[in-house]
């Protein structure tokens, strides 16, 4: 069981200096629609956390200096509420949105991936590098190992291409809103797991889905979508049936290496995926190359992709490494980009904004709160 420390850092507790640049405005429309959201990225070193007030300007806090962020996971059940997984410093805990931090458990862990029950009070799931789960049920005081998760037919083939040595984790972690022991975890490199009775057992790769998994999601009401996006096949893949069987569609997708995806909250059959070119080969993915993305973000509907334009750049020379949808507006999507720009469309990516907000960069996570 890893438990917390007992005393809390400086570096936790006292929120770093602002960006020093002005507030900036949004139309007044626009501000009105959005007032009282929180987007906070990770950016390699930290995190960015950008707030709308009510008059519609943005401002934009850099915290957390000295830590290497990975993962963002935010309580549905209490909004205030966020984790952040570290590499080094486990699990940490926001109670202001983001404002403060202190520990949560996972000490010494590198935490990949994190996730929070929608329908469990102060049950969160973390994943690790190495690939390991863990489970805490009294909001990260203390945490449980999944051991059972170590014995998955064809572990021993996953491996990660990214970093030396080379070495697979766990990269998404997705929680069904309708069934609190479904879980489907994705593995960078090696697998899409399912889990149906909260993690006690695994299955093994799920036919269909994709094994390079970069962005693993359900959807926010409906228990039966699952959404991955990824760097093998076609680089999207969908599940209709809580994760057991995959399709990957591919008719209008032109670029297959998938990194984000998101889904509107009220419509399951519209989702969005961030894709690039796959990579030609040893050289890096073009999808992690600042300037040289050649990305596009593509919206599926009606069995079809269509790559979305409406003022967005063509293409992206910045990928779109975050895509996040608002559970209390249909339509709404925001886009971070590795250069710290965002987008946001209001109508389902017809039509967007570049907001007034600048991330130092976006590495490779973004949630709205």
């Amino acid at each position: 069981m890893a438990k917390s420390r007992s005393h809390v850092p400086c570096w936790l507790t006292c929120s770093s200096e602002a960006d020093n640049r002005p507030a900036q405005p949004m139309p007044a429309e626009r501000a009105s629609k959005m007032s009282g959201k929180v987007l906070i990225a990770t950016t390699g070193r930290g995190i960015g956390r950008a707030a709308l007030n009510d008059s519609g300007r943005w401002s934009v806090d850099f915290l957390l200096h000295d830590v290497a962020v990975n993962c963002l996971a935010a309580d549905a059940l209490n909004p205030t509420i966020i984790y952040a997984g570290t590499k080094g410093n486990g699990v940490l805990r926001s109670d202001d949105r983001g404002h403060t931090w202190q520990p949560a458990g996972m000490d010494r862990h590198d935490v990949k991936a994190l996730a929070v029950s929608p329908s469990e009070p102060n049950v969160i799931y973390a994943g690790t590098k190495p690939a390991c789960m863990f489970v805490s049920h009294n909001a990260g005081k203390t945490w449980e190992e999944l051991e059972s998760f170590r014995r998955i037919p064809g572990r021993r083939l996953w491996f990660s291409p990214a970093q030396p040595p080379f070495t697979a984790y766990v990269q998404g972690i997705a929680l069904s809103p309708a069934d609190r022991n479904v879980l489907v975890v994705g593995i960078e490199f090696g697998a899409v797991v399912r889990s149906a009775d909260g993690g006690s057992t695994w299955t093994g790769h799920r036919k269909g889905a994709l094994r390079d998994c970069h962005t693993i999601t359900f959807h926010t009401s409906n228990g039966n979508w699952v959404y991955e996006a990824g760097g093998t096949g076609a680089g999207a893949a969908v599940s209709q049936n809580a994760g057991e069987s995959w399709v990957q569609p591919r008719a209008g997708l032109d670029r297959h290496y998938g990194w984000a995806c998101a889904a509107d909250p009220m419509k399951p059959s519209i989702w969005y995926v961030s894709a690039s070119p796959m990579p030609k080969g040893f050289g890096p993915p073009p999808a992690h190359i600042d300037g040289k993305a050649n990305a596009g973000i593509y919206r599926m509907q009606d069995g079809q992709w269509q790559m979305l334009a409406g003022g967005l750049p063509q293409p992206l020379n910045f990928m779109a490494y975050a895509l996040v949808t608002d559970p209390e507006r249909p339509g709404h999507l925001y886009a971070g980009m590795s250069n710290g720009d965002v987008w946001h469309t209001t109508d389902y990516g017809e039509v967007w904004n570049q907001l007034p907000v600048k991330f130092r960069e976006i590495r490779r996570t973004m949630i709205l709160v």
